[in-house]
């Protein structure tokens, strides 16, 4: 459930469901605020499952289990998968050292309680408390080329943190907040506002309205936004697949101690040649995600999501698709029977104030 809903409802918000929670779909015409979002800044409702991890071996316990370095430093976070012995992403997650004694942890809202319980399960004689704590927090993104000098106009008691996934603790009028820098996500600058719960609809009313004013946007504007960065999210590229075929370099450590599935990423990785790629695409019409690809009558992977984008006027989609046709200029796809030609596209498609930290990348490129 959003924690301030009753601003969404004030807004004019349609709902929907997204990881099992409901978010703030859009305002109407979300076309005006991915605009806002490329050109000036926008501010949006976040959806992430919480858990608190505690005691004096949670930093050894997490960095065991992802497949990224845990920091050991306060004010320092990492974006991580967590992968079943097959390597295949479980989910994905943020990890911050958020202070002297306890890590957050951001994931999808419909993986917590089993992480939550499979990671109790596991402590065994380790010093280390998991606790989900997702309805105590809330968070929200503050994204565009001029996200820096909004967060800097209503911002006290702190400088914007300039280093990715860095954060920072201060007030937003009298809501104490943490800020964190974020890693590009939706191709512009961006941060992660977090706060209590019940302290949320002040410093929404904060961002929106006070200094330099973010216009709010919804899950389908972040939607496209990601897409046309070339972003992956978890729901509809990551879930389930392996992290070398989404080039998911920026979530791997390599050199770092076991983790649950490493074997397989780095048998992957010295091979250097992934079954799949994630690419982009620009099909002739708007596809459902999960359409077949084609070429040459050939089946070579499926379309994961796809979107008609404000920024480029026109439709776009990203797909899985066999590495040899990776490198082909044109597709098809096949929808209820018929082919609908579709070429395909370096990403990101748009380039903005920032750069996606998961852009895919892949050995030799």
């Amino acid at each position: 459930m959003t924690v301030i809903e009753g601003i969404h409802e004030d807004h004019g918000a349609t709902f929907a469901e997204r990881g099992g929670r409901r978010v703030a779909a859009d305002y109407g015409r979300p076309e005006r605020t991915h605009g806002a979002v490329r050109r000036v800044v926008g501010v949006t409702e976040h959806v992430f499952g919480v858990l608190v991890v505690e005691g004096e071996d949670r930093v050894e316990f997490v960095d065991n289990a992802v497949s990224n370095r845990v920091p050991d430093a306060d004010g320092e976070g990492v974006y991580a998968l967590l992968l079943d012995p097959s390597g295949h992403v479980r989910t994905d997650m943020y990890v911050f050292n958020a202070a002297a004694d306890r890590l957050l942890v951001f994931l999808p809202p419909s993986r917590t309680e089993a992480v939550a319980e499979d990671w109790a399960g596991k402590t065994f004689i380790q010093d280390v408390e998991i606790t989900v704590a997702t309805d105590e927090f809330g968070v929200f993104g503050v994204y565009g080329p001029q996200a820096t000098e909004t967060v800097a106009s209503v911002l006290t008691n702190a400088s914007t943190p300039d280093r990715p996934l860095s954060f920072v603790r201060g007030t937003l009028g009298e809501v104490g907040v943490t800020v964190v820098r974020d890693d590009g996500l939706t191709g512009e600058e961006g941060y992660l506002v977090v706060c209590a719960a019940d302290e949320a609809d002040e410093a929404f009313d904060t961002l929106e309205n006070r200094g330099q004013a973010a216009a709010p946007f919804g899950a389908r504007t972040w939607e496209t936004l990601t897409l046309e960065a070339g972003t992956p999210l978890f729901e509809t590229e990551l879930d389930g697949n392996l992290p070398n075929d989404l080039g998911a370099r920026a979530a791997l450590d390599f050199e770092k101690g076991c983790y649950v599935g490493q074997e397989v990423v780095s048998r992957v990785e010295n091979r250097g040649h992934p079954n799949r790629k994630l690419v982009g695409l620009a099909p002739d019409a708007l596809p459902e995600g999960g359409a077949a690809v084609f070429a040459d009558d050939a089946a070579i992977g499926e379309m994961t999501r796809a979107v008609e984008s404000p920024s480029c006027g026109q439709s776009l989609a990203l797909a899985l698709v066999e590495t040899d046709a990776a490198d082909r200029e044109r597709v098809a796809v096949r929808v209820d029977g018929g082919e609908m030609p579709a070429t395909v596209e370096t990403l990101p498609f748009v380039e903005g104030s920032d750069r996606s930290a998961r852009l895919p990348t892949y050995p030799g490129e």
